[in-house]
């Protein structure tokens, strides 16, 4: 890991993380003034830096939901799960789900940060320093949208709130809670460094914890974390800055935030964006990344293409199988698929923020790398194109012209209850 052509403040421990350091350095001298933006943008391809780190090039795996973690602990399927995009190319990956505490997971097979963990995380870590790729850890809460019945723990959320998915009620957090849920994350930062990440990815959006107090729509309290936008933003900046300060300069801090949640009375983007000015002046993040959805209410707004109800279905129980049939298609809305899709969005952000800014949603050719790059976003991530072909980056950079063999078809998505893979080519099992 280095900075401005010198090692980081976090030295290498290992023979593994010096082999990570010098594909680096051996990366960033192959053309030193590559990274400056020329009329079109930067090549993505190149090394760039995200705030006290150096990445190989400015593609980002992103967060996507194993589902390799049946003990709630690293295993040898997580493992390749990213070793596969690293050793395909991308400059950093990002594991996820990482839990700040046992009652944050969406499920209770999730992983969560804990001192148990860091020996596998550990050994995931060097993996993908040893194919030349940083790694990032997705840290959240899940809130509302937590399963207290697997977690065996009460969800939490702004108000006393019904999942439907989990047929439980979420508890409305105290205050005594949300400051717990704070420093739930400054603990998972400090573990994330004990166990050789490159960077945290603080989880503000799908309606999650931090997500869910800035959503009007679920956010009905009427105390200092309600009302106003400035009060029910108080969660994700005050979580933000209890990380920043857990880690200091000795990893890279990202956040993902909604820029709207696609639901008639959520967060609107007008909204999203003023939060969004305020991270930035709080100067806690080095990188935010721009996304979209509610895993409540309306989770296809974040990945367009197919809804697959009938398969999402067919892992649930009756009665709740039999309404998903019904009535599924209300919850999981379809919308047609088209490159760079949250681009029109993000351009807003782009316009009105100076800090760096992922972009996120149908990101699949070297054509829409280069469009992003030439809107003035200094990273681009990937989810279901490296999920069905881990090497498609190898391949691109070998041939422009190389398409995705993913059709945006999403029965990569109800494969999450078992393990998660791409139906089309079978990767990455």
């Amino acid at each position: 890991m280095v900075a401005d052509g010198c090692v980081a403040p976090r030295e290498p421990k290992d023979a593994v993380a010096q082999t990570f350091t010098e594909r680096i350095a051996e990366a960033m001298a192959t053309d030193a003034t590559s990274t400056e933006p020329g009329p079109a943008g930067p090549d993505p391809f190149q090394p760039a830096k995200l705030g006290p780190i150096t990445l190989r090039n400015r593609i980002i795996k992103a967060a996507t939901f194993e589902a390799a973690t049946p003990d709630a602990l690293v295993t040898d399927d997580l493992i390749r799960y990213h070793r596969l995009p690293a050793a395909g190319g991308v400059g950093m990956t990002t594991v996820a789900y990482c839990a700040v505490s046992p009652g944050g997971r969406t499920d209770g097979w999730q992983l969560w940060m804990r001192p148990e963990a860091i020996p596998g995380l550990r050994k995931l870590t060097d993996t993908i320093h040893g194919e030349g790729a940083a790694i990032s850890a997705q840290i959240g809460h899940a809130g509302p949208v937590a399963n207290p019945r697997t977690n065996k723990a009460r969800a939490l959320a702004p108000v006393r709130f019904f999942n439907p998915l989990s047929m439980r009620f979420a508890k409305k957090a105290t205050r005594a809670d949300i400051d717990d849920v704070m420093a739930a994350h400054a603990n998972a930062a400090r573990l994330a460094i004990e166990a050789g990440f490159d960077a945290v990815e603080v989880h503000l959006g799908h309606n999650y914890f931090a997500s869910s107090f800035l959503s009007p729509l679920i956010n009905k309290r009427r105390d200092e974390f309600g009302g106003s936008l400035a009060n029910r933003a108080k969660v994700a900046r005050g979580t933000v800055q209890a990380v920043r300060e857990a880690v200091g300069s000795q990893i890279a801090v990202i956040a993902k935030l909604n820029m709207s949640d696609g639901v008639r009375g959520g967060i609107p983007l007008e909204e999203s964006l003023q939060t969004a000015k305020w991270l930035q002046e709080d100067g806690a993040l080095d990188a935010l990344e721009l996304t979209a959805g509610s895993s409540l209410v309306n989770p296809m707004y974040l990945f367009r293409g197919g809804a697959p109800v009938k398969e999402f279905a067919a892992n649930f129980k009756p009665p709740l199988s039999w309404g998903i049939r019904m009535s599924g298609h209300k919850f999981f809305r379809e919308y047609p698929y088209r490159e760079a899709y949250l681009l029109e969005q993000a351009r807003q952000f782009r316009a009105e923020l100076s800090m760096p800014l992922i972009l996120l949603g149908g990101i699949t050719n070297r054509e829409t790398m280069d469009l992003a790059m030439a809107e003035g976003f200094e990273f681009v991530a990937m989810g279901r194109a490296l999920l069905a072909e881990p090497d498609l980056l190898n391949r691109i950079q070998t041939d422009q012209t190389v398409k995705s063999a993913c059709t945006h078809c999403n029965l990569c998505m109800p494969t999450i209850y078992s393990q998660t893979h791409c139906v089309v080519t079978g990767k990455p099992n």
